[in-house]
């Protein structure tokens, strides 16, 4: 059976009349355009930035103004010259999957003890030391953290930065993770009591799994967080060869001492790679959804 539609103003086999759409008044026109106008202006505000950092690398002279490149692959050649540019990243890669490690290992723990064990004043502890980390940022507290690593040794060397920027980042993934251990059932967990197994089986076997995107979502934010990280670094390394690439970008200068803006593109091109890809690879596989819970 096909099915014709009335044309506006004729009567339909009801015997009534559809409805034409309404008009737009001159008010809702020019809201509407100004809102597309607004988006417009907002994706090229993000976008225009986006596309000089993929077209510079391949121009023969770069300049700060986004123009059709002079194709050309002198500048990666220049920058594998570099003797510290690939060992950068290496350095970077170390830094954030150790902290990253560290700071889920140590945050699952946390967060599984402070929602199972009945602590007086446990919410008070965990806002104080969420906000005690927001106000105390590492700017303020650089001088007391270059002592303390100086007193231990730890000058120069990789591990006493992944342990200054784990240190950071505990507050707040322990707070963050500790909702995703809330959702478990503990019925589940006595079940398991029952046959025997330990909690640190049961955090194993019953909780790693249902918080496993919570354990990502962590994860993510702190290579983010220290992939980026430049003050750390900076002041508690000194060997040009241990220094990851947010440090080591800061020394791409000519010999007239202005900014190496084809060695400096090149090299952001690369360093945002790593990031793109596990954020990808992670967001495929996880989604980034914000909540746990069992299934039904």
């Amino acid at each position: 059976m096909t099915t014709v539609a009335a044309k506006p103003g004729t009567k339909s086999e009801t015997g009534r009349v559809p409805a034409s759409p309404p008009m737009m008044t001159p008010r809702q026109v020019v809201g509407r355009i100004g809102f597309y106008t607004l988006i417009a202006f907002v994706t090229a505000f993000f976008a225009l930035p986006m596309l000089w950092l993929l077209s510079t690398p391949f121009d023969d002279t770069p300049t700060l103004a986004l123009s059709v490149p002079d194709l050309t692959l002198n500048n990666f050649r220049d920058l594998l010259d570099n003797q510290y540019a690939l060992g950068s990243l290496v350095n970077s890669i170390l830094l954030s999957v150790g902290t990253a490690l560290l700071v889920v290992a140590f945050a699952a723990l946390a967060a599984y003890s402070l929602s199972r064990v009945k602590i007086p004043g446990r919410d008070m502890l965990l806002y104080a030391l969420l906000l005690l980390s927001s106000i105390v940022t590492g700017t303020a507290a650089m001088v007391p953290i270059f002592l303390m690593m100086f007193e231990l040794g730890l000058i120069d060397s990789r591990i006493g930065v992944i342990l200054v920027l784990s240190g950071g980042l505990l507050p707040a993934a322990i707070f963050i993770l500790k909702d995703f251990v809330d959702t478990i059932p503990k019925s589940y967990e006595e079940s398991a009591r029952v046959f025997g197994a330990s909690s640190f089986q049961i955090l194993r076997h019953i909780v790693v799994p249902v918080i496993r995107p919570g354990l990502a979502t962590i994860g993510v934010w702190t290579v983010v967080n220290v992939w980026g990280n430049f003050l750390v670094p900076f002041i508690l390394l000194r060997s040009t060869d241990k220094q990851p690439a947010a440090v080591l970008m800061r020394t791409f200068y000519t010999e007239g001492g202005s900014p190496n803006l084809a060695l400096i593109s090149t090299f952001s091109l690369l360093y945002s790679i790593p990031v793109v890809v596990m954020y990808l690879f992670v967001n495929r596989k996880y989604g980034f959804r914000f909540h746990g819970g069992i299934k039904s």
